[in-house]
């Protein structure tokens, strides 16, 4: 069986339950498992806002062949797969693309530049901090296949059917920003690469653009596409340290006072903690297709290593990079320029090669973002019936213009964005994923209750959310006095160390996983659900 074939049910729209209207049709089960006869108490009819001749014109879309039709909708085991061991491959390929790029490695120069540390710090920042991080993405990924349904749609099932909404806009403005930073960084390599010919802002639109083309497609193209992505961009990497390998100084020791280097480690592990832990508000995302039968286990372990290896590896070369920027002044001077001139610099002496290795790095944003922006798309649905109402594909074409206008905007700004979006990435994500786990863990698999998956759009029978809204919002409180930003210093990060340092992400895991339980407990026993 081809591992990237899904069944017809998600690109023609004649066999799309969302097209044959899902709370219409008694054809689609949104009965709990106990109940004979449909409850739809709890459910809201989805508009239509397509009517006429746009209904035809969204139908001609649809019928696109390889564009995906399903939005939100759960994926019926009757529409699941088995792909058996390719699945698992399938998996690491997938992963594997989305994080083996520029914009990943780039927080990798912040270690040596920003932080002041040396190679062995930055080093174990990098593999650990990032192997903390792809457990979440996992753990997620797990929940796909069991239930057919989306990352944000399984969110309600913790945090209830309205708090959900808050993390699905968190998830929205998390893949938007990487969106763009993205598109600025493709821009600037494209810029670098025609030796200024080509604008930036020129740059940034054919990236963005080439995202919101994949993403708009979906899951079959974005398959398709990442199953080879990453392999153009590891050999541009390995060529990469073999040009640049000579300027790393690998004995840079850290600098400052024994004080000041342990908070700077604290805040450079969280900076590595919060690359790819946004990636866990989709991680379930790009398996619902996959059969209920697939091993929990193997998903966990194909999607961390598929992150960690890649992301482990790039900003490790990151590392290196900013080791040799103050002894390289060619570097240096193309650092002050933009993230492009300094790959371009890193290739010196190669000639035209050493430019198509560039380009095919800018390339690489797609493939990193392109997944990031069908996220989003999915997360709008979830806002409500009408934004379930407007089509995927719609959803990701106004993102992509999003994309445009505001990296054009912010081209210049990139470091920027990274340094002040990523850490706050953490913090919204590292509250929410302590009450999945605990919720998971503490309240099904120890008490042996069963998720009912066909309730997804049912609010009388998923739960209420006041405990996990209450849990979260008190994990933010963690997180703002843990927090060391350039416009905050909490008065918990300013213990760490003589200038403070950044733990904003474990006081808000702590914070939340000590309330949680106890608010949960109250929740089941005065509401009931």
């Amino acid at each position: 069986m081809n591992p990237l074939s899904y069944s017809e049910s998600h690109r023609n729209p004649e066999r799309d339950v969302e097209k044959q209207g899902e709370l219409i049709e008694s054809s689609i089960n949104v009965t709990s498992s106990g109940s004979g006869s449909p409850e739809r108490n709890g459910t809201v009819p989805t508009p239509i806002l397509f009517k006429g001749r746009l209904a035809r014109w969204n139908d001609k879309i649809e019928g696109l062949g390889g564009l995906e039709a399903r939005g939100i909708t759960r994926v019926l085991p009757k529409d699941q797969q088995d792909k058996g061991l390719m699945g698992y491959l399938q998996i690491i390929n997938l992963w594997m693309g989305i994080d083996l790029n520029v914009p990943n490695a780039v927080p990798g120069l912040f270690g040596p530049l920003l932080f002041k540390l040396g190679w062995v710090d930055s080093i174990c920042c990098v593999i650990f901090g990032n192997a903390l991080s792809c457990c979440g993405t996992a753990y997620m990924a797990t929940f796909g296949a069991e239930s057919g349904n989306r990352t944000m749609i399984i969110n309600r099932y913790f945090m209830g059917y309205w708090p959900s909404k808050l993390i699905s806009c968190f998830n929205i403005l998390n893949q938007l920003g990487w969106g763009i930073a993205g598109s600025i960084l493709a821009g600037q390599a494209f810029s670098a690469v025609s030796g200024g010919s080509m604008s930036i802002a020129v740059g940034c639109a054919i990236s963005a653009l080439s995202i919101g083309v994949i993403s708009i497609f979906g899951i079959s193209v974005l398959h398709a596409f990442e199953r080879y992505a990453w392999i153009p961009q590891l050999v541009a990497f390995c060529v990469l340290v073999g040009s640049a390998r000579s300027h790393f100084d690998t004995s840079l020791v850290s600098t400052g006072p024994s004080g000041t280097i342990t908070a700077n480690r604290c805040s450079f592990f969280a900076l590595q903690y919060s690359i790819v832990i946004g990636f866990s508000a989709a991680g379930a995302d790009f398996s619902v297709y996959f059969a209920k039968t697939t091993s929990k286990r193997l998903t966990f372990l194909s999607t961390w290593v598929g992150q960690w290896l890649p992301v482990m590896f790039i900003n490790i070369i990151s590392v290196g990079i900013a080791t040799g920027i103050a002894s390289t002044p060619a570097w240096s001077e193309a650092y002050d320029i933009s993230s492009g001139a300094l790959l371009l610099a890193c290739y010196d002496g190669l000639g035209g090669f050493g430019s198509f290795c560039v380009v095919i790095l800018a390339l690489g944003s797609i493939a990193n973002n392109a997944p990031g922006t069908y996220s989003a798309a999915l997360s709008l649905q979830v806002l409500g019936r009408y934004g379930k109402a407007v089509p995927r594909w719609l959803w990701c074409f106004l993102i992509m213009i999003l994309e445009i206008v505001c990296s054009v905007l912010g081209r210049n700004h990139v470091y920027d964005i990274f340094e002040n979006m990523l850490p706050l990435i953490g913090v919204y994500v590292s509250p929410w994923l302590a009450i999945v786990a605990t919720e998971h863990l503490l309240f099904h698999v120890l008490r042996r209750v069963p998720f009912d998956w066909s309730a997804w759009e049912d609010r009388k029978r998923l739960p209420v959310g006041l405990a996990a809204l209450s849990a979260y919002l008190i994990g933010w409180a963690g997180a703002i006095i843990g927090m060391y930003r350039v416009w905050w210093h909490g008065p918990v990060a300013l213990k760490i160390g003589n200038s403070g340092g950044d733990i904003g992400s474990w006081m808000a895991i702590a914070f939340t996983s000590l309330t949680y339980p106890s608010l949960r407990l109250m929740e089941l026993r005065y509401i009931g659900r």
